[in-house]
């Protein structure tokens, strides 16, 4: 991102300089005065922070919240579906914007989009290989060759489809059978994981686009800036949806928490279609690899579970209490992904109970 210099013509857009307050006002300020300032001033950083504080809140509250815990649960439905609404109309909005920047500052504007696919691709191929690739080294007993060749076939379904969502069942097939996965855990942290595991969609690509809007409009960022589009992007991506499209979405926040314009989108909306192809491969690769760390630091491998009979001191067999493997749970996956069920909702039992 450092190879291109600021457009002159969008340069001239910003009108005054960004004024850095400091780090003392910046941790007062994540603090709301009241409820509903932070919706009505459109403060972001205050609206996550009341969301985590009000999700904690619920969760210590008990039944004593259950109704305001349905409401919320039917409000994020409602955004969800209203998201998807609007993502449908996305390429209409994409090539009036494409085609009003370029008539207005011209086509040299969209060079520099090389290097920001370039980034993004770097950036998530050594999450990836890097990251995902130490987690098993170190918390899983299968080589890593073994393993990226285990993986190939979700990863491929997810760079094709661009959605965590529409991956899952290839990526369940290949958790349980080529990493030997217990079935009931799968069903259960590879549905919670194509929502909060969302490191590409939520994390890398919000970082990088934040700073390559930066640089396209001539906007000094200073450490605490980066901080900010550190700890932000980080946040998003506990709630990113896995489905295509919404990183856009997710990109409004943290370029509206730094004070960038968010114009800035329509010079990188007409790429996200190539780029989600990689964000996506990432997220689905961290949740197999957090399912595989987990199950083998837990005893959830079918090796494990083949392994569950041990001898007691009488000769008989006695049984570990493990996850259940047989057939019930691939049959309630499959029904909850075929009836749009709440895939995290499926229940799990043990072994002999």
């Amino acid at each position: 991102l450092a190879g291109f210099e600021a457009n002159p013509a969008l340069s001239q857009t910003v009108i005054a300089a960004k004024q850095i307050p400091p780090v003392s006002q910046v941790i007062t300020d994540l603090v709301p005065s009241n409820f509903l300032a932070p919706f009505v001033a459109g403060n972001v950083l205050q609206i996550i922070v009341l969301a985590i504080l009000t999700g904690i809140a619920l969760n210590s509250a008990g039944p004593a919240v259950a109704p305001i815990r349905q409401l919320i649960e039917g409000g994020s439905s409602l955004m969800f579906a209203l998201t998807q609404l609007v993502l449908k109309f996305t390429p209409i909005g994409v090539f009036g914007l494409i085609a009003a920047t370029v008539g207005q500052y011209g086509l040299t504007v969209l060079l520099p989009l090389g290097s920001f696919i370039l980034a993004i691709y770097v950036a998530c191929l050594l999450h990836i290989f890097g990251v995902y690739g130490a987690l098993v080294k170190l918390g899983s007993k299968m080589p890593l060759r073994d393993y990226f060749r285990a993986i190939l076939p979700a990863q491929l379904v997810a760079f094709s489809t661009s959605s965590s969502y529409g991956t899952l069942p290839v990526t369940y097939k290949v958790v349980t059978e080529q990493l030997k996965v217990s079935r009931s855990y799968a069903s259960f942290v590879l549905p919670l994981g194509s929502t909060i595991n969302m490191d590409g969609c939520g994390g890398i690509y919000p970082a990088i686009a934040a700073i390559f809007i930066a640089k396209l409009y001539g906007i000094e960022l200073e450490a605490l800036d980066y901080l900010l589009i550190a700890g932000t992007a980080t946040v998003a991506s506990l709630g990113t949806a896995g489905v295509p499209g919404t990183a856009l979405v997710m990109l409004t926040v943290t370029l509206t928490v730094v004070g960038l314009p968010l114009e800035g989108i329509a010079f990188i909306a007409a790429i996200d279609r190539i780029i989600d192809m990689i964000r996506t491969t990432t997220n689905v690769s961290g949740d197999m690899a957090v399912a595989l760390v987990v199950a083998e630091s837990e005893g959830l491998l079918e090796r494990d579970v083949n392994d569950s009979r041990e001898p007691s001191n009488d000769g008989s067999q006695q049984t570990k209490p493990v996850f259940a493997t047989d057939s019930a749970a691939d049959a309630a996956f499959a029904a909850a992904l075929t009836q749009g069920q709440d895939l995290c909702a499926i229940p799990t039992r043990r072994a002999g109970t």
